[in-house]
């Protein structure tokens, strides 16, 4: 029997980065999640131990923390281009670099109806990533959105659907539409603002889960990347993956109440998981953009 090794070896390093910006008196804050993925020549290191190609951790986590100080973060689809082309450039041994970054949102404490200079509370689960990909001197940027939980309580509807003998689901022409929110962009070129094609991008897909009539949650997700690609010529790309949070009429009759579509169950299992892509004809070819998402 013939063993060998495969052809993608890869070193990686995680860091947790707070930063504050204190240029004057109302501070900064950046909460960041870095995970870097290094790729090179190192047969030798699984093979025989010869650890002259490997960079270490310890330096990946220490560049990180020195790039923060050394200029400020920045919009982190720029920290991470800045991040992976120091990789790639100053290690001969590395030919590709994927730098993934989380950004966790704070929004500042309102103190007599003014926000606090420099006092935050958490904004929820939602998060802004990004992940850039650098390989023989070519950049491809995906940037995205985790975590934003959406509800609307009426304007959506599901019926037409196949039953059989195990289908108990009943038909609807009102039902409360709610998921959470993955998606992931992928830019053409790296000549974009960053937290304008950001903002700008969240809000269609916002607005349209808001104002879209839905008969399906397929036909929401479609509508959603659809109103991004048609607003946004810098984004080729976007995927969504939105899972159906469930919320069930509770059955109130043994209690001689009636329920009008008032009083619900919210599931978290089961849960049917959406996804799909929606892409640019003309979007140029995404390379390793999505490797390892």
């Amino acid at each position: 029997m013939a063993i060998t090794l495969g052809p993608n070896q890869y070193g990686k390093a995680e860091v947790r980065l707070v930063t504050v910006r204190r240029d004057g008196p109302v501070h900064h804050l950046k909460d960041l999640t870095v995970s870097t993925s290094l790729r090179g020549e190192l047969a030798a290191t699984h093979l025989t131990g010869d650890n002259a190609g490997v960079l270490a951790t310890d330096t990946q986590k220490n560049t990180v923390y020195a790039f923060a100080k050394e200029a400020p973060v920045g919009e982190i689809e720029d920290f991470g281009l800045r991040l992976a082309r120091h990789f790639t450039g100053t290690q001969g041994n590395i030919t590709g670099a994927r730098v993934k970054i989380d950004e966790h949102g704070w929004d500042r404490i309102a103190v007599g109806g003014e926000p606090h200079d420099h006092a935050f509370s958490r904004s929820g689960d939602e998060r802004r990533t990004t992940a850039v990909t650098i390989r023989d001197g070519r950049a491809w940027v995906v940037s995205g959105i985790d975590g934003l939980t959406l509800l609307k309580s009426t304007g959506s509807e599901f019926h037409g659907y196949p039953r059989d003998q195990y289908t108990t689901l009943p038909e609807t022409d009102d039902r409360i539409l709610a998921t959470a929110v993955t998606a992931r962009w992928r830019y053409q070129g790296e000549d974009v603002d960053w937290a304008e094609s950001h903002r700008e991008v969240r809000r269609l897909m916002l607005e349209t889960f808001a104002t879209k009539h839905s008969l399906s949650l397929q036909q929401t997700l479609y509508a959603m990347g659809e109103s991004v690609l048609e607003a946004r010529e810098e984004v080729a790309e976007v995927r969504l993956s939105l899972p159906n949070k469930h919320h069930f009429l509770v059955d109130l009759s043994p209690f001689g109440l009636k329920n009008d579509n008032e009083v619900f169950y919210a599931a978290d299992r089961p849960y049917g998981l959406i996804e799909g892509t929606i892409l640019r004809d003309d979007a140029e070819d995404p390379g390793p953009a999505w490797d390892l998402h």
